[in-house]
């Protein structure tokens, strides 16, 4: 009997060959920002996921946090990302770009010159960041967005998203997780402001739904999904009241089915509390996916269980590119060089032995 990960998946307008999605992992290869033909491959790799989720991609320059990370906001981005999302249509795969901005986490040294960073409040982040000038660095101090700021952020997401479909993206992903600048709104810990996008949990809320909205309105809700991660400290995100996370994402849950965007895509991390993840997927009638710490038979549980639609492999797929093979037999996997997570070039990268491979040596 085929094992149901790799079972064909349907639901509404989403449409993949298999339930088995490729996480989202910064990996840090795209030189002047720019994905490459090395991306191509590393993607083109990894086609036996019916749903590949990209690195994050800045939408903005003031987005680019760390290093060689790519963007979507230049023609030259454009033009590098359609040999990526060739490669990987070529495998009958679907591929969603996730749209990152690391708001407050970040070094002024990764940016272009004249940008700076950004946050919901003026508030640093505790912590260091790598850095290719000069090492690892405290975080810079952000600018506090103006009210416009945060409406000319969003505008700057909707031109990103229309730039990932002119780039041959199926979708985008927004990334509202691990303490970049979308959770950096919710947290109050963080986000400070007296204007409308601050003080309560509708309002901390807005920004999100914002986004979610006009994204939507400009390139489909069929092509739209979302990354949280509920309870995570990731980023300096001091733990506010439980209760209050929980409502905080079960009204985003609610408000986003309204919306109609096709997925909900769930970082979990050990705070997480269960109930808070149930309640969200009993709200959400679209693809609820689950992602971090999987294997390939928790993940069967978890499709069998109900409790997700799809399940996501990051660390799995980083050094497995033939993942699904090795899932469909029952083979041991590789286990990912952390050493050269974000070092340029291709080890690493792109030369992680396959069965194939394997067996002709």
């Amino acid at each position: 009997m085929k094992n149901i990960i790799l079972s064909a998946y349907s639901k509404k307008a989403f449409h993949l060959k298999n339930r088995l999605v490729m996480a989202p992992m910064t990996r840090s290869r795209a030189i002047n920002n720019i994905p490459n033909n090395l991306m191509a491959e590393y993607y083109g790799q990894r086609t036996g996921a019916g749903l590949i989720i990209t690195e994050g991609t800045a939408p903005a320059p003031e987005a680019l946090g760390y290093p060689r990370i790519p963007g979507i906001f230049s023609q030259p981005q454009i033009d590098g990302w359609k040999k990526v999302t060739d490669a990987v249509h070529a495998g009958n795969s679907k591929i969603f770009l996730q749209l990152m901005h690391t708001g407050r986490i970040g070094h002024d040294d990764n940016l272009p010159d004249g940008v700076h960073l950004v946050g919901a409040s003026a508030i640093k982040a505790a912590g260091q960041i790598h850095t290719d000038t000069k090492g690892l660095q405290d975080h810079s101090q952000p600018t506090a967005l103006t009210t416009q700021g945060v409406k000319d952020m969003i505008n700057q997401y909707v031109i990103a998203a229309q730039n990932a479909i002119a780039a041959g993206f199926d979708g985008v992903e927004l990334h509202a997780a691990n303490g970049y600048l979308p959770e950096q709104f919710l947290n109050p810990n963080v986000n400070t402001r007296t204007d409308e996008y601050g003080g309560s949990i509708q309002a901390r809320a807005k920004l999100i739904l914002e986004l979610a909205e006009k994204v939507a309105d400009s390139i489909g809700n069929d092509k739209v999904g979302i990354r949280f991660s509920p309870y995570s400290n990731l980023g300096d995100l001091q733990p506010y009241a439980p209760a209050e996370i929980h409502e905080t994402y079960l009204y985003l849950a609610k408000e986003l089915d309204k919306m109609g965007i096709t997925y909900i895509h769930i970082s979990i991390n050990p705070q997480a509390v269960k109930q808070t993840l149930d309640e969200m997927r009993a709200s959400f009638t679209g693809t609820f996916i689950l992602c971090n710490g999987h294997t390939p038979e928790t993940a069967l549980t978890a499709l069998v269980n109900g409790s997700a639609d799809l399940v996501a492999f990051g660390r799995s797929f980083l050094a497995n590119p033939d993942l699904a093979e090795r899932i469909a037999g029952n083979e041991p996997l590789n286990q990912p060089d952390f050493t050269t997570l974000y070092t340029p070039g291709a080890k690493g990268y792109t030369d992680y032995p396959t069965l194939k491979l394997t067996a002709v040596s």
